[in-house]
């Protein structure tokens, strides 16, 4: 009960006297004024922080509803049972993406320059769907046919993320859907 007359304190709470039935509870009261303490740290982070260096809070939540699909005509369809984006606690989780033409449903063209340029196209395009850009990319990942082509691909990218570009992790992998030169997935921020 001392800890929590500090906390109380602390955050400005309305002192209140325990009872029998409540000190009976005393692990389900610490819980909550658990909570408590949590929250009003957050705001006074939140609160406190520069305009510069705003707080962030990411929690994790199993909750249905705060996970959405993004979906749009405008960059290929899913090849398989996945969704081209996800958006859940704040962020994108963009799936691979191919260099593929949405009208046609074939590659822009067999060098991996072409798929390259392609593929950015329709990222660019499944990020605008959920309400991101290029800019609040954070994180990608890309995966190579063949790893030589890896300065071909860096000159492309380049063009498309504004600086600082995203934290990037690239891979040569023995195949691609489709036979595709090079496939890329993202995270980006709302």
């Amino acid at each position: 009960m001392a800890w929590f007359a500090a906390t109380a304190r602390n955050f400005n709470l309305p002192a209140f006297e325990a009872g029998g039935a409540v000190r009976a509870r005393g692990p389900v009261v610490a819980v909550g004024i658990g909570c408590a303490s949590v929250l009003g740290t957050s705001l006074w982070r939140s609160v406190s922080a520069s305009p510069k260096r705003p707080f962030a809070c990411l929690a994790i939540s199993a909750d249905a509803r705060i996970k959405e699909a993004v979906a749009t005509n405008k960059a290929p369809a899913a090849l398989g049972p996945y969704s081209q984006a996800i958006k859940a606690n704040n962020l994108v989780f963009v799936s691979g993406v191919l260099g593929l033409v949405p009208e046609t449903g074939k590659f822009a063209s067999e060098n991996v320059e072409e798929q390259t340029e392609q593929l950015l196209k329709n990222m660019g395009e499944i990020l605008k769907a959920s309400g991101a850009s290029y800019a609040s990319v954070v994180k990608t990942t890309i995966m190579l046919a063949d790893l030589t082509d890896f300065k071909k691909v860096n000159e492309i990218y380049a063009k498309y993320f504004p600086s600082p570009p995203p934290a990037r992790s690239t891979y040569q992998v023995a195949a691609l859907p489709l036979d595709a030169k090079i496939e890329i997935e993202c995270i980006a921020t709302l």
